[in-house]
């Protein structure tokens, strides 16, 4: 009698273990539209000319919907020297890569660190930059040489961006920004590719009564920082994004197309404040920033 006892704690033990087990693994799953912390990302370090470092940046918004506003300050700071290195003040959906860089001198000590720390939700995230031998990546911030060492490549240069000022934005109005895009036509502008057969149209994610109530809001998830689809332009473009400002902001397109060397995009504020908006030029494979700042009455 208590052998069989035992076997039975035993069986429901283990099961209370599964079920125990098999929670933890849905609830580790779930996905958020809202809530959740921002986790700077150290993404490597690239050397100068004149001998100084840039440590490069980017994020991850652990939120798939919410687009936190944190200013630079007590909760958004890098240091030493700071807060405020240039770091964005606006934070996009999830993952985005080698946004921003901030330059130390040449006689930075090796062992010495540079911590960018985020505080939003409640929680405090922080990415520590430090000139650790193998974090040395090429100079755009990633694996952007692909390997390539054809003449073409190497004598590439990334091309030039300047935004035109901005003046008389109101909230709920469009406005035009206007880039002037100068590049080297390094490389070749490739031609659109085509969708693959049976992709023309993609399938839409559409819920129902029965949706889980882990899938993320549709509206506004996967909006990102950087951008681009398999079908868009492949010459010079300009991507736009918020780069410090209350609320986000409405481009259309968000990418735009450079031609004669001009780009264009609609803005559409829908909150009152002061923003710095980026333009991006991207030849596709170099890019060069440059900022706009808005005062939205």
């Amino acid at each position: 009698m208590r052998r069989l006892i035992f076997v039975t704690v035993l069986v429901a033990a283990a099961a209370v273990g599964a079920h125990l087990s098999a929670q933890n693994e849905v609830t580790n799953n779930f996905k958020f539209n809202s809530g959740q912390d921002v986790q700077p990302v150290f993404e490597g370090w690239s050397k100068n000319a004149d001998g100084s470092f840039n440590m490069h940046f980017g994020y991850l918004n652990r939120n798939y919907v919410e687009t936190p506003a944190i200013p630079a300050g007590l909760n958004n700071s890098i240091e030493p020297g700071g807060p405020d290195r240039g770091q964005p003040t606006f934070f996009y959906p999830r993952t985005q890569r080698n946004l921003f860089k901030v330059i130390v001198p040449k006689e930075w000590d090796k062992k010495r660190e540079l911590i960018w720390t985020i505080t939003v939700n409640g929680k405090t995230q922080k990415a520590f930059a430090w000139l650790q031998p193998e974090w040395e990546i090429d100079p755009a911030g990633g694996a952007a040489t692909g390997g390539r060492t054809d003449k073409e490549f190497l004598s590439n240069k990334p091309p030039a961006i300047t935004i035109a000022a901005v003046t008389g934005a109101t909230a709920n109005s469009a406005v035009t920004l206007n880039a002037t895009v100068t590049d080297d036509g390094i490389p070749k502008p490739a031609p659109p590719r085509k969708p693959a057969i049976g992709q023309e149209t993609p399938p839409a994610l559409q819920g129902d009564a029965d949706a889980p109530v882990n899938v993320p809001s549709v509206a506004g998830a996967g909006r990102q920082a950087g951008g681009g689809g398999r079908g868009g332009p492949q010459g010079p473009t300009v991507n736009w994004m918020v780069w410090r400002g209350p609320a986000s902001v409405e481009f259309t397109p968000k990418i735009s197309q450079v031609k004669d060397t001009a780009a264009q995009t609609s803005a559409v504020f829908t909150v009152p404040g002061e923003y710095i908006l980026r333009g991006r030029a991207s030849d596709r494979l170099l890019t060069t920033d440059a900022e706009v700042r808005v005062v939205v009455k």
